[in-house]
């Protein structure tokens, strides 16, 4: 068993990945930013606060967004945020929610790059790769864990796998099983300072 810190779990992909983690018998530590109720109050760009939480836990998840920032601000800061907070206490394990977005398609280019790709939300895009560049930097033993296009919205039932494959704008992945594969990544760690995309 493992003590895991959610960030974000008040939102869709943080909430399933609580209850997958649970779920697995796992010490898990919810964390949204009003905090109450079962949730632990924390702001993923506090990173004294995030020292704090994550103290004692083996593992982070973040699945963290903020529709009232400025992304260019908001994602280069928790991520920093995350490599000081994590590193003061000693968690090496940092696995984050990305975007298909910036992923690799099976010809190489980035999925934001190909044609009929909508960008009016590129610079969210930008925002999450500056994120990774960040992870890049740091010492942190980090993964980032996307849809390899989208959220499965029509049929989000958990159908209890994934598998790892290039960006593509037609692929889809329920909640509940980017769940899995986040979770996964905290009990056996198979890819390190790397972003994939899972359908």
């Amino acid at each position: 068993m493992s003590r895991i810190l959610v960030v974000g779990a008040g939102g869709r992909a943080g909430g399933a990945a609580r209850e997958e983690a649970a779920r697995r018998g796992h010490d898990v530590t919810p964390v949204r930013r009003a905090g109450g109720g079962p949730y632990v109050a924390g702001d993923v760009t506090d990173a004294v606060r995030l020292a704090e939480l994550a103290e004692g836990h083996d593992a982070v998840i973040a699945a963290v967004y903020d529709g009232g920032s400025d992304p260019a601000v908001f994602f280069p800061k928790a991520a920093r945020a995350l490599v000081d907070g994590l590193s003061t206490v000693g968690v090496g394990r940092l696995v984050w929610v990305g975007l298909a977005s910036i992923l690799p398609t099976a010809d190489g280019v980035l999925l934001m790059d190909t044609e009929g790709y909508p960008n009016e939300y590129r610079p969210l895009y930008l925002a999450h790769q500056a994120a990774l560049e960040t992870f890049a930097a740091s010492g942190l033993d980090w993964v980032s864990v996307a849809p390899a296009g989208d959220f499965e919205h029509d049929d989000p039932a958990r159908v209890g796998g994934y598998r790892v494959v290039p960006a593509s704008a037609s692929a889809r992945i329920s909640y509940a099983d980017l769940a899995i594969a986040l979770v996964d990544e905290v009990e056996r760690p198979e890819h390190h300072q790397v972003a994939v995309g899972v359908v």
